[in-house]
C-alpha cells in the first residue's frame, strides 16, 4: 500500500484518480495490480503546459489539450488529434498500447496536410540559381570509363522514350534514387563494423535518395506508366542496384563519379524538357499538389516550375557526387570531410 501511495504522490492528481478507479473495479485484487489494469484501460491526458520544440529547424508548439498543439511550418499547423469517432473509440485509439499518438497536420487555411510520405519540415525552396554548366573533365582512366558508361546507357533511353519526357523522367528517377540508398547503406554498415562516425555522409546520401524518390512521386502525377514501362523499371532497377552495389564495394570513387555523370545527363534531359515546354510541344499543365507542397511553390505553379526545381536538385546531386569522388581521389575517406548536408 505504501508503494501505491508513493506512486500516487509522484504521478499527481490525474494518476491518483486512475489508481482510485482501478481499486474500486479491482474486486479484491491487489492495489498495484488494479493500478496497472486501470492504466491500461484509461487514457492519460497529455501534460497541461505547452512547450516549444525544433524539428528540423521548424518550430513546433505542443499544447496540452486533446487536439491541441499548433505550430507553423511553411503554412502548416502541427496538432496531435484523436480521430473523429465516438468517445470510447477515441480513448482506445489515443491510449495506444505502444503510446504512439497519431499526428494531424493542418495548414494555415484550415485544410488538412494530406501527405504521409513527407512532412512540412522536409519541404524546402530549391536553389534554382545553381550553375547548370558545371562539368567534370575526365582525368583518370576510371573517370573515362565512368563517362563512357553513362553515355552508353543514355543511348537506349533516348531510343526508347525519344521525346516523351514525362515518362522518361519517371523512368530515370526510379534509377536515380538507387545510388544514394546503396551508398548510404554501405557506409552505415561500415560505420557499425569499424565503430567510427561517417562525417554526415550517411544522412547526406539518404537525403539524396529520398529527394530522387520525391521526384518520382511528382512525375507519377503527370504521366502514368504503361504496363511494359513498369516491367522495364523492375528489370532495369534490379540490374542497376546490383551493378552499383558491386561498383561501390570495389571503388567508391568510381561509383560516385558515375552518379556525377548521370546527374549531368539528367540536367541536360530536363533542359530539353523545358525547351519543349517553352515551344508548346508539351502542355504546361498545373503543377501537381504534391510538388507545390514539397518545394513550397506558389499555388498557381505549373509543370515548368516543377521541372525547374527538379533540374536544380539534379545539379546539386551532380556537385555532391563529383565532390565525393574527388575526396576519394585525393586519398581521403568520406568520413574525414564533412558532408554537405541540406545542400539543395
Amino acid at each position: 500500500m505504501a508503494l501505491v501511495q508513493s506512486a500516487r504522490r509522484a504521478a499527481g492528481p490525474v494518476a491518483s484518480r486512475l489508481f482510485s478507479t482501478a481499486s474500486v473495479a479491482a474486486g479484491g485484487r491487489s492495489p498495484a495490480a488494479a493500478a496497472v489494469a486501470g492504466l491500461l484501460r484509461r487514457e492519460l491526458p497529455p501534460p497541461a503546459a505547452a512547450s516549444s520544440l525544433w524539428a528540423g529547424g521548424v518550430p513546433c508548439r505542443f499544447a496540452g489539450t486533446a487536439a491541441a498543439p499548433a505550430a507553423s511550418s511553411g503554412g502548416v499547423d502541427v496538432t496531435t488529434a484523436a480521430p473523429a469517432e465516438a468517445t470510447e473509440k477515441k480513448e482506445e485509439a489515443v491510449a495506444s498500447y505502444w503510446g504512439v499518438a497519431p499526428t494531424r497536420l493542418v495548414k494555415e487555411d484550415g485544410t488538412v496536410w494530406k501527405w504521409s510520405c513527407f512532412r512540412p519540415w522536409d519541404t524546402y525552396e530549391a536553389d534554382v540559381s545553381v550553375d547548370l554548366t558545371k562539368h567534370h573533365d575526365p582525368v583518370t582512366m576510371g573517370d573515362r570509363v565512368a563517362r563512357w558508361t553513362v553515355k552508353t546507357l543514355r543511348w537506349p533511353v533516348d531510343l526508347f522514350f525519344q521525346r516523351r519526357y514525362g515518362c522518361r523522367a519517371m523512368m530515370l528517377e526510379t534509377v536515380a534514387a538507387v545510388p544514394g540508398m546503396v551508398a548510404g547503406a554501405v557506409l552505415h554498415l561500415r560505420s557499425l563494423r569499424r565503430f567510427e562516425q561517417s562525417g554526415g555522409w550517411i544522412r547526406a546520401l539518404l537525403e539524396e535518395a529520398e529527394n530522387e524518390r520525391m521526384h518520382l512521386m511528382t512525375f507519377m502525377e503527370v504521366s502514368q506508366p504503361r504496363w511494359y514501362e513498369r516491367a522495364l523499371v523492375v528489370t532495369v532497377q534490379g540490374a542497376f542496384f546490383n551493378a552499383y552495389l558491386a561498383a561501390y564495394l570495389l571503388s567508391p570513387r568510381f561509383a560516385h563519379r558515375i552518379v556525377g555523370y548521370l546527374e549531368e545527363e539528367a540536367v541536360h534531359s530536363y533542359t530539353e524538357f523545358l525547351r519543349d515546354l517553352d515551344a508548346g510541344k508539351i502542355d504546361n499543365v498545373p503543377a501537381p499538389a504534391i510538388a507545390i507542397d514539397y518545394w513550397r511553390l506558389p499555388a498557381d505553379a505549373t509543370l515548368r516550375d516543377v521541372v525547374l526545381v527538379v533540374r536544380a536538385d539534379e545539379a546539386h546531386h551532380r556537385d555532391v557526387n563529383h565532390y565525393a569522388s574527388d575526396i576519394h581521389y585525393q586519398g581521403h575517406a568520406l568520413r574525414e570531410v564533412a558532408a554537405p548536408l541540406g545542400y539543395h
